[in-house]
């Protein structure tokens, strides 16, 4: 059976050095199984959102002087991690047909082919013609010519995302995997010294984050959903995009509440406005890839003196040690190189590799980055330093695998959406996309500000 909720975010709360008592204030309900998984996918979305809604309480009431407890339905948590939308009444694909599970003529591997430029590498990778026209059952066959780990690696070497799949038992043996193993699933580091910034006062109507600003450099789903939540409690939240970078639909549901700007980190100016926006920043989000932002001067050393007192928070696919540390990676891949999708295969007693039901390790990871970097504003406001907390899409697998597993989880129906659905207008059309689990007893928990398209705001915090 899986492990209490409950007592899953009380680890969590007590792991990050925050006020026991805060947790008489948390109401958790409902129990597994909510979606067909032998996971406990909803204890681990319940949990992570529960944490992140707690910290939000715990930061009013330190504002304020005001207590609010926060209450996450299991099933409520799970349908949040379905993501599903719609716009316009329709309801997008977000897969490219290329995208999914290969037979090879070893075992199996999984593409991500959603950005242009990925399915343009694989393509070539498998010896086809880059583009849309490529029908899918040519690189189906021309990967059932190509050894799975063969694949995989010549497909790191080029910087393209393919995983292998394989067993828990193969991953526990992988240097990666051994790597992993060793790392929390939340890692916490003082960066910088810096004197201690009191949180600001707190209107008593207001949502607990009012005023706190965060800087989210983010794409896909894990990332954008931490801003997503932190914008639901209040927090201003800037999306910085740039014109040259791909976005997935996806962006159009998980920019609700945020402001959205383009800078191009590639220039100067695109550097400075970075910089002037830093310069007021509570938190600094950023899932790009390992490096990346290093190299155009933001590490998170780097970050933090321009803002001492920074909380920084660091997404990756496997983690910032072992040989993967650098391997790009996005959750359905992660999923197939840990072990889960081979587990899921074997407990349904099915032949082919199985997918979880929903990017669990995605959305539970931007919850616990939103939990993450409220709980390091409190320890900063009590402590002073800036600080760094990482966290890989890798160890949230670890920590989903701690949870246990469902007896029968598989034989759940999958649930309606339809009445957790809420409309609000957006600059892509009218957005119908799910509410957010977490229900705050004394202020409403929502978006302010409408999702817009990339570049729709100026990098201010003073403008709209």
């Amino acid at each position: 059976m899986p492990r209490s909720a409950l007592d899953i975010t009380n680890a969590l709360w007590l792991d990050a050095g925050l006020p026991a008592t805060a947790l008489e204030r948390l109401l958790l309900t409902g129990c597994e199984p909510a979606l067909p998984s032998s996971f406990a996918v909803g204890t681990a979305a319940q949990a992570s959102i529960a944490a992140a809604a707690l910290a939000a309480t715990e930061i009013g009431r330190q504002r304020n002087g005001l207590a609010q407890g926060a209450h996450v339905d299991l099933l409520d948590a799970a349908i949040e991690c379905t993501g599903h939308f719609e716009i316009d009444g329709r309801v997008p694909d977000l897969w490219d047909k290329l995208s999914g599970l290969y037979r090879c003529r070893d075992g199996w591997v999984r593409v991500h082919a959603n950005f242009a430029h990925h399915r343009d590498g694989a393509l070539r990778l498998l010896g086809l013609p880059p583009g849309p026209d490529t029908p899918r059952a040519a690189a189906e066959a021309a990967a059932l010519e190509r050894g799975a780990f063969e694949l995989e690696e010549a497909a790191a070497q080029a910087g393209l995302v393919v995983a292998a799949l394989r067993s828990f038992e193969q991953w526990d043996a992988h240097p990666q995997g051994q790597a992993v193993a060793t790392l929390p699933l939340l890692v916490w580091e003082k960066i910088g010294d810096a004197p201690p910034r009191p949180l600001p006062p707190l209107a008593s109507a207001a949502p607990p984050l009012d005023g706190l600003r965060v800087i989210e450099l983010t794409r896909i789903l894990a990332g954008p959903t931490c801003g997503r939540t932190l914008a639901a409690y209040g927090a201003d939240v800037m999306l910085v995009n740039a014109p040259h970078l791909p976005n997935i639909e996806h962006i159009i549901e998980t920019s609700r509440g945020k402001r959205s700007c383009h800078l191009d980190l590639r220039t100067d100016e695109g550097r400075a406005g970075l910089r002037g926006l830093l310069q007021e920043a509570d938190a600094f989000i950023q899932g790009y890839r390992p490096g990346g932002l290093a190299a155009l001067g933001f590490s998170p050393e780097a970050a933090a003196e321009i803002r001492p007192g920074l909380v920084y928070v660091s997404l990756s696919a496997y983690g910032h040690l072992g040989p993967w540390a650098d391997r790009r990676g996005f959750d359905s891949l992660v999923q197939t190189a840990t072990g889960f999708n081979d587990a899921e295969m074997l407990a349904a007693g099915e032949a082919k590799p199985r997918p979880m039901p929903v990017q669990i390790l995605d959305y539970a990871s931007g919850f616990l980055m939103a939990f993450a970097m409220q709980a390091a504003r409190l320890r900063q406001a009590k402590e002073g330093g800036s600080w760094h907390v990482r966290i890989g899409l890798a160890q949230t697998a670890q920590w989903l695998r701690s949870l246990g597993r469902v007896p029968e989880g598989l034989k759940a129906p999958k649930p309606d959406p339809s009445p957790r659905l809420e409309t609000s207008p957006s600059g892509w059309g009218e957005l119908r996309a799910l509410r957010h689990a977490a229900i705050l007893t004394r202020t409403p928990v929502g978006w302010r500000r409408p999702a817009m398209p990339p570049g729709t705001h100026v990098p201010s915090w003073t403008w709209d």
